[in-house]
């Protein structure tokens, strides 16, 4: 199928928007974050879930709506973030229709694709979670910083034009397989990012910790999309091999990226052990789960980039 320029380019302007939008909602809830008052129950419950697993020993922070502009300027970052999703995943099918394939065959298109879940699984945790939705809120920045740099590398260094698929991406598998580990991803990135935070807020004192929300609510973010991701990441090594096999003749290789990805699987597992087991509940646990995400980080970059193997699609 030949390529369409007119719809390639407006799927560049749209992921352009998109991330001058999510930067533009990252602001807002960077003004939101520091205008904040501190709440009495973060306070009063920093570092208390520490070591007990939060979930079954402390009852959620009740969510008391701020007043004036904090809440109002959060409430639009919210609203900003939800158009600039909208506009992101305009960007993916535009890029797909302009080529007539899936739109996550070289690293710019797959690191959009990881973002645009990262976002929507945040906007989903932050709705779901309505009755800390104040508290919540207050971790959009974090959530959007990593996202925000992502989309500049992947606009800039990693970009690449619409073209076709390469003969050994030229599979269903590519449907199947690859959008489970970008779905994987993209909600682990948030399971990172609340860990990462799980373990700023637990010394109390600081005055990031003071306005993040309580350990217990972090820790609750980080487990409950972690072990939503942790089964489609499974089932994404599983279709790799599926894959490799048909297309290699063997299952599984030690290529440098099966490696690194069962490398993440053994640490996840790790992590949702250890958040069950008495002991390494806590900021041991919160440790995992970040080691795990700079595994995939790892396993992303330096293992497409640099490291040559068969999985070497970077598209650079």
């Amino acid at each position: 199928m030949p390529i369409n320029p007119v719809v390639e380019y407006y799927s560049d302007v749209a992921y352009g928007t998109a991330l001058v939008l999510y930067l533009l909602a990252m602001v807002l809830h960077a003004v939101e974050y520091s205008a904040s008052r501190i709440p009495v129950a973060t306070a009063a419950g920093r570092g208390a879930g520490e070591g007990s697993g939060g979930i079954a020993t402390l009852a959620p922070p009740q969510d008391e709506p701020l007043r004036g502009k904090p809440e109002r300027i959060g409430r639009s970052a919210v609203a900003l973030t939800g158009l600039a999703v909208l506009v992101h995943a305009s960007s993916l099918a535009l890029r797909g229709a302009a080529i007539g394939r899936v739109p996550w065959a070289n690293m710019y298109e797959f690191t959009s694709a990881i973002c645009c879940v990262a976002v929507t699984c945040w906007l989903v945790a932050l709705y779901r979670q309505h009755n800390a939705a104040t508290l919540l809120r207050r971790l959009g920045g974090f959530v959007l910083l990593p996202v925000v740099v992502l989309m500049f590398l992947g606009g800039t260094v990693l970009y690449a034009q619409a073209a076709p698929l390469i003969p050994s991406l030229n599979s269903y598998w590519i449907t199947i397989h690859v959008s489970a580990a970008i779905a994987a991803t993209g909600i682990l990135l948030v399971s990172g990012v609340a860990s990462a935070l799980y373990l700023v807020g637990a010394p109390a004192g600081s005055w990031i910790a003071a306005r993040l929300p309580d350990t217990t609510t972090l820790d609750r973010v980080a487990y409950r999309t972690a072990v939503v991701a942790f089964p489609i990441w499974t089932f994404a090594i599983i279709a790799g091999a599926i894959w490799a096999e048909a297309a290699w003749g063997h299952y599984w290789g030690w290529d440098p990226k099966e490696t690194c990805a069962l490398v993440a699987w053994v640490v996840y597992a790790g992590y949702l052990h250890a958040r069950a087991t008495a002991g390494w509940r806590g900021s041991p646990a919160a440790w995992i789960n970040v080691v795990g995400f700079a595994v995939m980080l790892f396993n992303l970059f330096f293992v497409n980039i640099v490291v040559a193997g068969l999985h070497s699609y970077a598209g650079l």
